[in-house]
């Protein structure tokens, strides 16, 4: 797992201003944060002001932070009160999981680690609660603004939605995880993955730096699939 997941819990005595309502999740909201703050300090901001603005997890490069239960609303739809009727349109605010994916506005490489996090995270809550991929809504869905605002500036969402999808079948590929570190169960795709990230640096896509790293034998799977979105995002 490329992640560590924390729980810091709003205080009740704030529940009136960031999550008044009881609430049996329906759906799960995607959010780019559009700033550089880590996942500590979004949570943190988001705990230590009185705004009317909440969501129930941040997530970056290294960890999943869990403020608000999943059984109480958070208001980071932008639909008003709304409602908790499935049927109903404003009900972002009422009946859905509010995510944040952090480093959205410098993006590069912890932004593309942080969003394959959200993957990996999404995926295991979507099996948790037994739902299928069409609970997956972004924030656009339920007001109209521009957010998850870089995975829909680089037209990704359907791709988006589609490694949450493999992440739920659970595919191998052929790297296996050991702390996070790269390993390969034969050299054959050792010698892929390496002259993939070559031919990356080669054109300029990438920084040497994470070839050296590779080689170094301490590239993380995280890295690489971050490497991965910087590379398609770059060509």
């Amino acid at each position: 797992m490329a992640y560590t997941f924390k729980q810091i819990f709003l205080p009740a005595s704030k529940y009136s201003i960031k999550a008044p309502y009881i609430m049996v999740p329906q759906y799960i909201t995607v959010h780019n944060t559009a700033n550089d703050a880590n996942a500590a300090k979004e949570i943190e901001y988001m705990i230590n002001n009185n705004n009317q603005v909440s969501y129930h997890v941040a997530i970056d490069d290294k960890e999943v932070i869990q403020a608000i239960p999943f059984t109480r609303n958070a208001w980071h739809c932008g639909d008003g009160g709304g409602s908790t009727d499935p049927n109903a349109l404003k009900k972002g605010n009422r009946l859905s999981i509010g995510i944040e994916i952090c480093f959205s506005k410098s993006g590069g490489v912890r932004y593309g680690v942080a969003e394959e996090n959200a993957i990996q995270y999404i995926a295991k809550l979507l099996k948790q609660f037994g739902w299928g991929i069409e609970r997956v809504k972004k924030h656009q869905d339920w007001n109209g603004k521009y957010c998850p605002h870089r995975i829909l500036a680089e037209e990704r969402w359907n791709s988006f939605l589609k490694r949450i999808e493999e992440a739920m079948n659970d595919k191998n590929d052929l790297i296996e995880k050991d702390d996070d570190i790269m390993k390969f169960t034969n050299e054959t795709t050792k010698a892929a993955v390496r002259d993939y990230l070559k031919q990356a640096v080669d054109k300029k896509l990438i920084d040497r730096s994470h070839l050296d790293k590779f080689d170094a034998g301490k590239l993380t799977s995280g890295d690489y699939e971050g490497l991965k979105i910087i590379i398609k995002q770059r060509m």
